[in-house]
């Protein structure tokens, strides 16, 4: 018998110790990142780091670098040519050489004219062109331009956008907290009933069937406090992913969320929305844009002018050589007088895409306008539930604290009691449910305004 003991007794440590190099070896590896932040914190880490900002960011860069591609139109155009031909073709032949300077007196016979000898050509060219009149250059700066400010615009939607789920993310992490916090306390209370319901067996004034329901409610406590356990994990990686947060990192929240609660009317928050709403911005900068088609499209109609100028060396054995040297320069006036009706039709397009973007707009600030009222609604809305669901949970405390004592005096059942405990932990989460559904909503009114960014990081 002793050395069994002692088998077993060693057994029990060794598990122990495993047990503990696992617990220790759990934070270095998997959770070395832990961090606790504010919420300001964790927005800043977002809008620092996060990947969809700066994929815009590029964007607004590769915006800017279009704009100076199309102003690289003012400037002239310098090309160099190198060119070789060889040739018997009576005509070709004359004017390379008299282009080499090479032309004599015996070329003029009409044998040398007819029946040329083959001859070759090195022509090297330098060429400038430069536009002097093209009204679509500046207009292709104008659209780029309104581009650019159109990505500046989705830029600070990103921003904002980002921002909104981080500031979900800390809720969830606050709600999942305070969820564990409630099942932690049904599960203390739920062992209490279980307790009474031994005490009474043992005594012999409760019945067995009661024990076992006790127990069975324990054991269906313990599993919702699981569940909340790993709610809270989640939670909290769903934060870091809101943040772009690196592998192994696992950021948490280090204080509650003060609800935003608006200090305007409603009529003043729609005027603020239309004001400052990123998407309204945006459909508006694609009025311009479609305003700018109208102009190009007009634009096509008046004529361009290029000027034009070239310096050339021609030779006859080798690439670059100068057997003679020429220059040009020149400009040309180009006018489309007929074109089939393509232009008319082009401007006919672009006036019905202007008006469809300003239908689109009129449009969208009536959606604007419903947003703003349907969240404030739902705000005044959660206000109420919130004050209900905490009402509620006083009350199903007070109504658990009674049938207990009933219970104690054998007045009471025990599914009675059990029943008003679960009425008890359904309240308590409706309330976690409803103050987190406030602040969600108190934030849906400044996101229907545009406003969020700003009112978040005060």
């Amino acid at each position: 018998m002793a050395v069994f003991e002692s088998d077993q007794w060693s057994e029990s440590v060794r598990k122990i110790i495993i047990s503990m190099a696992v617990i220790l070896a759990l934070p270095v590896s998997a959770y070395a990142g832990n961090a606790n932040v504010t919420l300001r914190e964790a927005i800043s880490l977002a809008l620092e780091r996060h990947h969809l900002i700066k994929a815009a960011g590029f964007e607004r860069t590769a915006a800017t670098s279009e704009e100076s591609i199309k102003k690289s139109r003012y400037l002239p155009r310098i090309l160099m040519e190198e060119g070789v031909v060889a040739s018997n073709a009576p005509t070709r032949v004359f004017m390379m050489k008299l282009d080499q300077g090479r032309f004599g007196a015996s070329d003029f016979e009409i044998s040398n004219l007819n029946h040329p000898k083959a001859s070759n050509d090195f022509s090297t060219k330098l060429i400038l062109e430069q536009p002097l009149f093209d009204l679509s250059i500046g207009q292709g700066v104008e659209m780029v331009k309104n581009e650019e400010k159109k990505r500046d615009l989705l830029l600070e939607g990103r921003r904002q956008e980002v921002a909104a789920k981080v500031y979900s993310a800390y809720l969830e992490i606050r709600r999942a907290r305070a969820y564990l916090k409630a099942t932690e306390q049904a599960l203390i209370d739920a062992r209490e009933h279980q307790r009474l319901a031994v005490v009474r067996s043992e005594a012999g004034a409760g019945l067995k069937s009661d024990e076992l329901r006790a127990r069975t409610f324990v054991s269906e406590v313990e599993q919702q406090n699981i569940t909340a356990n790993n709610n809270l994990l989640l939670a909290k990686m769903k934060l870091t992913r809101a943040t772009a947060g690196n592998a192994g990192e696992l950021l948490d929240i280090s204080d509650g969320i003060d609800v935003m609660h608006p200090v305007m009317g409603i009529d003043d928050l729609k005027k603020l929305a239309l004001q400052n709403r990123i998407d309204m911005k945006t459909m508006e900068k694609d009025v311009d844009k479609a305003a700018l088609g109208v102009k190009m499209a007009r634009s096509a109609y008046l004529p361009t002018i290029y000027a034009d100028a070239s310096y050339q060396l021609n030779d006859r054995d080798v690439p670059f050589g100068n057997d003679n040297d020429s220059w040009f320069v020149g400009a040309t006036l180009r006018w489309e007088l007929f074109d089939g009706m393509r232009r008319r039709n082009e401007v006919k397009k672009n006036v019905a895409l202007e008006k469809a973007a300003a239908e689109y707009v009129d449009d969208y600030r009536q959606e604007v306008d419903l947003q703003v009222m349907e969240s404030f609604l739902r705000y005044q809305e959660a206000l109420k539930k919130l004050e209900v669901a905490r009402n509620s949970s006083v009350d199903a405390d007070e109504s658990v604290r009674l049938l207990e004592k009933r219970f104690q005096n054998s007045l009471a059942t025990m599914s009675e009691l059990l029943d008003a405990q679960t009425a008890l932990n359904r309240a308590r989460a409706n309330v976690i449910d409803t103050e987190n559904q406030l602040a969600l909503s108190a934030a849906d009114i400044y996101l229907a305004a545009g406003t969020f960014l700003q009112e978040v990081m005060k």
